[in-house]
């Protein structure tokens, strides 16, 4: 069964045992996602506001929150009413997460990372890839791109990521991202993206339409952050714009296929 919605949250409510999942097998624990604070032994808080999903396969529950942070703008002119303002979410780490990061800076073990801007840096080990030795070890400098997995995060720690699975010791994908350009989206977005059956469980189809026609390798980071590189950089660039199109349009399928269509036809 795919993810579902169970209703509106504000932040400080406190969930109820009859919305938390039952998963078919008891001995799997419950995944608490982003928006949500567990207090033992067994209260579960939400800290955003937005959408409740819950995925019984699973046995996982989030908030999806896209708003961000609300701000007061205060306007010169005093008699023009002051407004709102939005800006997008912010990315809180979590483990297990894949992220797209930028290499800072490097000390002798470490290269220190940045996950989202104006927070601690993400701390990568400099053996932390596949196969990787003192001699071997990718050489990164300021402003590389890695695709990396979250191993720890918590309040108290700077994360820590890897660029490779710790249960098998293989890349499976993560390392360094060469080329290619990145392209911010909401976190619903990247979290439909990663789904592993987008059209059925994401409502999305955008990727596929434009494969049949573009070739193009992509990356998607649990903070907001889209790598994609195709053979051109107009192709890139059409890739990364129907993203972005349809993540701020809240498009449905056949608005998709529509956009990519009129996209094709400019290159």
């Amino acid at each position: 069964m795919a993810a579902q919605t169970l209703g509106l949250m504000m932040p400080g409510e406190t969930l109820t045992e009859d919305i938390l999942p039952v998963p078919s097998n008891p001995s799997l624990p419950l995944k608490l996602g982003p928006g949500l604070r567990h207090h033992p032994p067994s209260i579960v808080i939400t800290t955003a506001a937005g959408p409740l999903w819950v995925d019984k396969k699973k046995n996982a529950i989030w908030v999806e929150n896209n708003g961000g942070r609300v701000y007061l703008t205060t306007p010169i002119d005093p008699v023009v009413e002051t407004t709102l303002t939005r800006r997008p979410t912010q990315y809180i780490p979590q483990s297990n997460d894949l992220v797209i990061a930028t290499v800072h800076h490097s000390s002798t073990d470490w290269y220190h990372c940045s996950i989202t801007p104006y927070t601690a840096f993400a701390q990568l080990p400099q053996l932390a890839f596949e196969g990787a030795t003192k001699k071997t070890r990718p050489q990164l400098s300021a402003g590389s791109l890695i695709y990396a997995r979250v191993l720890s995060a918590s309040k108290h720690l700077d994360p820590e990521i890897a660029c490779y699975n710790p249960s098998t010791g293989k890349s499976e994908g993560m390392g360094e991202l060469k080329g290619g350009m990145i392209f911010d989206v909401s976190l619903g977005m990247a979290r439909r993206l990663l789904l592993h059956k987008q059209r059925e469980e994401g409502k999305l189809v955008v990727l596929e339409e434009i494969a049949e026609q573009v070739a193009f390798e992509i990356a998607v980071g649990r903070n907001r952050k889209v790598w994609v590189k195709a053979n051109g950089v107009k192709e890139t660039i059409l890739v990364g714009k129907a993203l972005q199109d349809t993540d701020r349009g809240a498009l449905d399928l056949d608005e998709q296929r529509k956009l990519v269509k009129k996209l094709l036809r400019q290159i």
